[in-house]
């Protein structure tokens, strides 16, 4: 046996070693910086922009604002243009549906078919980065130009019939400067961000689940629905939200491809801050928009059961 007389007892009252102060300190000299950054270009800019929406809406840049907190500029702006605000949900919302169908397929491709050229169709995914926003939306004004390939195939197919039949075109059988252009021009500037999510969760499925799903005599439908799907719901949470908010916002796509009748909330707000200089409407228009989107995300991820968005 082991004797155990030469050991004393431990002290319950002993009190452990702390570490040094400085230490303590360093979680927070590392968040700093970033503290620093969210503050001066997200805080003072959002305080900035709610004292914005709460002008006396009689001011002007010659005679100044005054801080009325006239809240009933909330009401007035979404009264004048609540048609551009549905508009614009109505557009993020189409083209995110289109980019959830588009991006899983490649996504799924690339995850569980790519083999070799994974790493290459990657790149591809995000070659579009490398180009200027604006330059890809431009390229669009050719691609569905009146003279192009791509409206005589879709007139020779009749394609524009059912695009009218929609209401995404015009009587004429044009593309461009019609919802649809605006519509495409969304889905093509932001399915990388629904396909890379998507990715990443798609490829945290294990392969083994599946084959068992088929083992059980699970269908291929079956078994993606059973077993795909659900396993990949945080990639397609994440990027339904990735896709929505900022096309939601967006004034590029309708400003240079759709007409008058297609302006989105996004170009009346650019509108009313640069050119008319109402910044109390701009501003109470910002907010709104700022507060759908949250309440609609909000109840999407309460809806969707997920906790884990990556």
């Amino acid at each position: 046996m082991t004797s155990t007389a030469g050991i004393a007892p431990a002290n319950p009252h002993e009190v452990k070693p702390q570490p040094p102060r400085g230490r303590k300190l360093t979680g927070y000299w590392l968040i700093l910086p970033a503290a620093l950054w969210l503050g001066l270009f997200f805080v003072v800019p959002f305080y900035s922009l709610v004292s914005a929406s709460l002008y006396d809406p009689d001011g002007s840049v010659l005679t100044g604002y005054d801080m009325t907190w006239h809240v009933a500029n909330f009401a007035d702006a979404i009264g004048q243009y609540k048609a551009q605000i549905l508009r614009s949900l109505a557009y993020a919302g189409t083209a995110t549906l289109i980019c959830l169908v588009l991006g899983y397929v490649l996504a799924y491709a690339i995850a569980f078919k790519a083999g070799r050229w994974k790493n290459l169709m990657l790149v591809l995914v995000i070659a579009p980065f490398f180009t200027s926003f604006l330059l890809r939306t431009l390229s669009w004004k050719l691609i569905l130009a009146d003279d192009g390939w791509v409206v005589g195939i879709a007139q020779a197919l009749h394609v524009t019939n059912l695009l009218n039949l929609l209401g995404l075109t015009s009587t004429d059988d044009r593309l461009l400067a019609t919802p649809f252009a605006v519509i495409a021009g969304l889905t093509y500037n932001f399915l990388p961000f629904m396909v890379l999510p998507l990715y990443a969760s798609l490829e945290k499925v294990d392969i083994r689940l599946i084959e068992a799903a088929s083992d059980l005599y699970a269908s291929p439908i079956r078994g993606f629905f059973k077993v795909t799907f659900p396993l990949s719901l945080p990639g397609v949470v994440a990027g339904t939200l990735l896709t929505f908010i900022p096309a939601a916002g967006d004034y590029i796509n309708a400003e240079l491809l759709g007409n008058p009748n297609t302006r989105m909330v996004g170009n009346v707000i650019q509108s009313l801050f640069n050119t008319q200089l109402d910044y109390a409407t701009a501003g109470a228009l910002s907010v709104t928009l700022m507060a759908i989107i949250i309440a609609a995300v909000l109840v999407y991820v309460r809806t969707a059961g997920t906790e884990e968005l990556v």
